[in-house]
Protein backbone atom coordinates (compact mmCIF):
# COMPACT_ATOMS: atom_id res chain seq x y z
CA UNK A 1 0.00 0.00 0.00
CA UNK A 2 1.21 2.96 -0.65
CA UNK A 3 2.33 6.18 1.76
CA UNK A 4 -0.59 8.83 0.32
CA UNK A 5 -3.19 5.52 0.97
CA UNK A 6 -2.24 4.80 4.25
CA UNK A 7 -2.36 8.45 5.31
CA UNK A 8 -5.88 8.68 3.71
CA UNK A 9 -7.31 5.67 5.53
CA UNK A 10 -5.42 7.41 8.84
CA UNK A 11 -6.61 10.97 8.33
CA UNK A 12 -10.25 9.88 6.58
CA UNK A 13 -12.46 7.36 9.13
CA UNK A 14 -14.89 6.51 6.04
CA UNK A 15 -11.99 5.75 3.87
CA UNK A 16 -10.80 3.28 6.47
CA UNK A 17 -14.21 1.57 7.16
CA UNK A 18 -14.00 0.85 3.01
CA UNK A 19 -11.07 -0.59 3.40
CA UNK A 20 -11.92 -2.88 6.49
CA UNK A 21 -14.58 -3.86 4.52
CA UNK A 22 -12.47 -4.62 1.73
CA UNK A 23 -10.17 -7.12 3.85
CA UNK A 24 -12.81 -8.41 5.39
CA UNK A 25 -14.91 -9.62 1.61
CA UNK A 26 -11.15 -10.72 0.47
CA UNK A 27 -11.33 -12.99 3.61
CA UNK A 28 -14.54 -14.84 3.38
CA UNK A 29 -14.31 -15.00 -0.44
CA UNK A 30 -11.33 -17.26 0.30
CA UNK A 31 -13.29 -18.96 2.79
CA UNK A 32 -16.05 -19.90 0.83
CA UNK A 33 -13.42 -20.84 -1.71
CA UNK A 34 -12.33 -23.51 0.21
CA UNK A 35 -15.58 -24.87 1.83
CA UNK A 36 -17.62 -27.39 0.30
CA UNK A 37 -19.81 -27.83 2.93
CA UNK A 38 -20.57 -25.94 6.07
CA UNK A 39 -21.25 -22.35 7.58
CA UNK A 40 -19.10 -19.23 8.11
CA UNK A 41 -20.20 -16.88 11.39
CA UNK A 42 -19.51 -13.27 11.25
CA UNK A 43 -18.49 -11.31 14.30
CA UNK A 44 -18.71 -7.75 14.27
CA UNK A 45 -18.04 -5.11 16.96
CA UNK A 46 -18.14 -1.62 16.16
CA UNK A 47 -19.31 -2.08 12.14
CA UNK A 48 -16.13 -4.39 11.73
CA UNK A 49 -15.54 -8.17 10.82
CA UNK A 50 -13.48 -9.15 14.36
CA UNK A 51 -14.05 -12.71 13.73
CA UNK A 52 -14.54 -15.24 11.46
CA UNK A 53 -15.35 -18.98 12.56
CA UNK A 54 -16.10 -21.94 9.86
CA UNK A 55 -17.58 -24.91 10.10
CA UNK A 56 -16.99 -27.49 7.80
CA UNK A 57 -19.20 -31.02 7.32
CA UNK A 58 -17.72 -34.31 6.33
CA UNK A 59 -20.54 -35.75 4.47
CA UNK A 60 -20.84 -39.77 4.71
CA UNK A 61 -21.90 -41.77 2.37
CA UNK A 62 -24.32 -44.89 3.12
Amino acid sequence: MSEKAMTDIRNDPAAATRHDIALSIDKVRGVLEALRFGSITLTVHDARVVQIDVTEKTRLHA
